[in-house]
């Protein structure tokens, strides 16, 4: 088989993904994109009504808009966040149609490996093309042959769990019908009327979780009765709400900020040092209980926002080096670990620290990051065009990366991230205290790392 005549496979069509294919476009390399949904920016359109905090000047990649260029298209108002929607819709679809029969969709990855080879044969091994086999929507398979494989599959589908010991708490799963893992549409009048009036528990200490806490505020000024328990794992400090005015992405600041008056103005209560072991049905309610034995007031519904992590099931016959933590690459962890970076900024990086023992797979995006909740779109438009580059040959413009992130790009607390005690209130940098503001209830709040 002539490896250099068959397509780079790239896994997803979302905006790192059909950023990839852009770049390889752009190298002169043909990529084939497959999407499991049924357009692009699938998992984007699941969060459309939810507001990203960087502006559109961030979130659209230099060589995807070369390529949609000559069709007139042009970006928004560079200095406006859209929301998950205006992202899928004004973007990333216009340049999935660009790239035309490039992209799949119904194609759901269900496993990489090499031709012929599974984890364990060294022989001729990297001589081998990939083989990827695909779920196609009408529950057909095909088996499809590349030349290298960009996982650009995110971390959407799999949501982090209630339990403090990153498993599910126990009776988490017989409690299904009250739990969201995601930021509920309070735009959806069915959604809305689900928690207007109610208790309900928010589980989770990062942007998603402060997303659900000001539009639970917003609801609860409008339906008295609406109340949020906010649940954290650690203690609360100057860091816990973000980088507030300080925040060099101004929509983030703001959000933390908006948290913040939820508790100050009593639409929310903060309980602080609560790892959840499990969950008990009170008839339609469920009861919270910490690993310590302490219990909380039943509440109606519970919103879980304990991060994402990466789907490694479909590429477990490839030899990845992951780091044990993080489940990033190894070269990538120890620049993202939240375990070390209280704030700061992501150092440069691409092909080489995105690397395995296995040539030519490369993880990018969100799934990039494994466990770690501190990505940026713009961090992985970076990632793939040096990608493109080291697998165009072109060495020297693969390590040529470039990379200017916020100071906030990564801050996800200090030292030791759950602890209750590790407030950590002399840490200095991006972190500072905020002061309390009020947001509106209509408005679709930022949230997200992108």
């Amino acid at each position: 088989m002539n490896g250099n005549q068959l397509p780079v496979v790239v896994i997803g069509a979302g905006p790192v993904g059909l950023a990839a294919a852009a770049h390889l476009t752009g190298r002169g390399l043909d990529p084939l994109v497959l999407e499991a949904g049924a357009e692009a920016g699938a998992a984007v359109r699941a969060w459309g009504h939810v507001r990203l905090f960087s502006p559109w000047s961030e979130v659209v990649d230099p060589a995807a808009a070369e390529l949609l260029a000559p069709t007139g298209w042009s970006s928004p108002d560079a200095t406006a966040c859209p929301t998950g929607a205006d992202w899928a819709e004004k973007y990333l679809q216009p340049l999935a149609d660009v790239l035309g029969d490039q992209v799949r969709y119904g194609a759901t990855v269900t496993g990489v490996s090499r031709h012929g080879r599974d984890r364990t044969v060294d022989a001729d091994r990297e001589r081998q093309p990939f083989t990827v086999h695909v779920r196609r929507s009408d529950g057909s398979e095909e088996r499809l042959t590349a030349r290298a494989v960009i996982d650009a599959s995110g971390t959407w589908s799999t949501p982090g769990p209630i339990g403090g010991d990153g498993l599910p708490a126990l009776g988490e799963k017989a409690s299904a019908d009250r739990i969201s893992y995601r930021i509920p549409d309070f735009g959806n009048p069915a959604v809305r009327s689900r928690y207007a009036g109610r208790r309900t528990a928010v589980i989770g200490s990062g942007a998603s979780a402060f997303t659900a806490l000001a539009s639970l505020a917003g609801l609860a000024r409008q339906e008295e009765s609406t109340h949020a328990v906010w649940v954290l794992r650690r203690g609360i400090s100057g860091s816990t709400f973000g980088g507030g005015a300080a925040d060099q992405l101004p929509a983030r600041g703001a959000l933390g900020l908006a948290a913040k008056a939820a508790v100050d103005e009593g639409h929310a209560d903060a309980v602080t040092g609560f790892r959840t072991g499990t969950v008990e049905r009170a008839g339609d309610q469920v009861v919270l209980v910490a690993e310590d034995g302490r219990r909380l007031d039943p509440v109606d519904e519970v919103i879980v926002l304990t991060g994402l992590r990466p789907d490694l099931s479909f590429v477990s016959e490839l030899r990845l080096g992951l780091d044990e933590r993080l489940q990033a690459p190894v070269g990538l962890a120890p620049l993202i670990d939240p375990n070390q970076h209280s704030c700061g900024t992501v150092y440069p990086h691409g092909a080489k620290e995105l690397s395995h023992p296995e040539k030519d797979v490369h993880l990018v995006g969100m799934k990039s990051y494994g466990r770690a909740p501190t990505f940026l779109a713009m961090t992985g438009y970076e990632q793939v065009r040096s990608v493109a580059a080291a697998l165009a040959g072109d060495r020297e413009a693969a390590e040529r990366v470039e990379l200017t992130l916020p100071e906030t790009g990564v801050c996800g607390g200090a030292g030791l991230f759950d602890e209750p005690e590790a407030d950590q209130a002399g840490s200095s940098g991006c972190c500072t205290a905020p002061t309390p503001v009020a947001i509106g209830g209509e408005t679709p709040a930022s949230s997200g790392g992108c």
